[in-house]
């Protein structure tokens, strides 16, 4: 392993948990390089850069992810990595509720959905 691999699979653990590793595993019969690809250019270049803390880029993954739709697979480990890096559930249901007149209901609405399954897991 080299050293954005460590650094990325050590912020990926500490955002995602085992929702980060279910993807990459998910990947390893099919297309391992995409598995290495999110550890060590997603986490390991991008997340472990300095100027934003691991809360702000979920905060902003989650946003993304929601404006983009059809990313509810994604958008779910993001949502636990919200929570993993300390946004709230209300913070979390507040950053879809503030899209709302930027991408409209139906995005917003499958982001709750999503996060639906999540909150009450957690909570």
């Amino acid at each position: 392993m080299n050293e954005r691999y460590e650094r990325g699979l050590e912020l990926l653990q500490r955002v995602d948990g085992e929702g980060g590793a279910q993807v990459v595993d998910s990947l390893k019969d099919i297309v391992p390089d995409v598995g290495r690809y999110i550890i060590e250019f997603a986490f390991g270049d991008i997340y472990a850069r300095e100027g934003l803390s691991l809360r702000d880029r979920e905060l902003a993954t989650i946003a993304s992810l929601c404006t983009q739709g059809a990313c509810e697979p994604q958008l779910k480990v993001h949502i636990r990595g919200a929570r993993n890096a300390g946004l709230t559930v209300e913070q979390v249901i507040e950053t879809f509720v503030q899209l709302i007149p930027y991408v409209g209901f139906p995005r917003v609405l499958n982001a709750i959905s999503a996060a639906r399954g999540i909150i009450h897991k957690i909570d």
